[in-house]
């Protein structure tokens, strides 16, 4: 027998109007399963998920992952607020990308950290409507202010 181990309503067949078992679940199950988009090894519950819900990273790369998976998701609010002050822009405007990127995938190539500032050199692909899949080679600059870790600008090699 299938079983949860989060909030589940289990629908008996009899009460079902397709005739087979059927779980429902919250939201929040669903994550538990759902892989993290900066494609690390946990799910997004148990990575940038508690990052986006105000949870401070413990390193610039970690933030740096999670900015991904906002980017992915959407998630404007908290790329801004992850922002330095000093070089945050006014607004993204992601929602009126178009065409909006899909994000394929991350690969992170280098993180240092040097007291209270470090850099993370990564590649990000992306495909933009149905064209070619294309490379974003970024090292991003990072600082700790306060107990927290912002970005604050990037350069892009090559």
């Amino acid at each position: 027998m299938t079983s949860c181990t989060t909030s589940c309503n289990y629908v008996p067949p009899e009460q079902d109007v397709s005739l087979s078992y059927r779980w429902t679940s919250t939201l929040q199950a669903v994550d538990t399963l759902t892989p993290c988009p900066c494609g690390h090894h946990t799910s997004y519950t148990r990575c940038c998920g508690p990052l986006h819900d105000g949870a401070i990273a413990s390193t610039a790369e970690a933030l740096m992952r999670s900015r991904y998976s906002a980017y992915v998701l959407k998630r404007e609010d908290y790329l801004l607020a992850t922002w330095h002050p000093s070089t945050r822009p006014a607004s993204l405007k992601l929602a009126a990308q178009q065409p909006s990127p899909t994000w394929l995938g991350l690969d992170v190539k280098q993180h240092k950290q040097d007291g209270e500032h470090a850099t993370v050199e990564f590649i990000a692909r992306l495909r933009y409507g149905g064209g070619k899949a294309q490379r974003m080679h970024e090292i991003s600059r990072f600082v700790r202010d306060q107990g927290r870790w912002y970005y604050v600008d990037g350069q892009f090699p090559e």
